[in-house]
């Protein structure tokens, strides 16, 4: 869970699991898990840099030589190849809805609405959901500052192939899985 998410399911006085809403015992956060992921060294698979884990996905989200990483791994596993042909929405750089800026990533553009916008209380479409193929490029929304926060803390590039479907996306991971051992 996002803090955001996890903080509201927290607010009661009884707090609730974030899944099956069911109250939750006082626990503790895990100091040991953090500290070792903030002292855990690591290489990018794509340029090779080393970082700790806890920078690797804002790293991963921005690293070209990695978005090729990943692309390679997806081509492994494609049934048909990519056609170049097609229209593809631009899903790289985004104009902001406000003032209409243009060419942030992702990343710059919810700084960038952090910084400027964020007392802007006018309803407008998202950018990024508007590109996606599940995005309605007509939606507003209500409060777009909280969207930004909650849908936008990862870029979806990372996660996501748009031309593969499920079970190619499986069969991808698994092969990533044996062969980064």
């Amino acid at each position: 869970f996002c803090t955001p998410c996890l903080q509201e399911c927290l607010k009661p006085k009884k707090p609730v699991c974030g899944v099956c809403r069911s109250t939750l015992s006082p626990g503790s956060r895990a100091l040991d898990l953090e500290k070792q992921i903030e002292m855990t060294e690591t290489t990018c698979n794509g340029c090779n840099k080393k970082m700790y884990l806890s920078k690797m996905r804002s790293h991963a989200a921005s690293c070209s030589k990695y978005q090729n990483y990943i692309m390679e791994g997806v081509k492994a596993v494609t049934k048909e190849p990519l056609h170049n042909t097609r229209n593809f929405p631009n899903r790289f750089t985004f104009p902001c809805p406000y003032c209409s800026e243009k060419n942030f990533d992702q990343e710059g553009l919810v700084e960038h609405c952090k910084t400027l916008h964020s007392m802007d209380a006018k309803q407008v479409v998202c950018p990024i959901c508007a590109s996606m193929p599940w995005g309605d490029p007509n939606y507003r929304s209500a409060n777009f500052m909280e969207h930004l926060q909650r849908r936008h803390r990862f870029s979806y590039d990372t996660f996501v192939d748009y031309d593969a479907d499920e079970d190619d996306m499986m069969a991808q991971v698994l092969m990533r899985s044996l062969r980064d051992k």
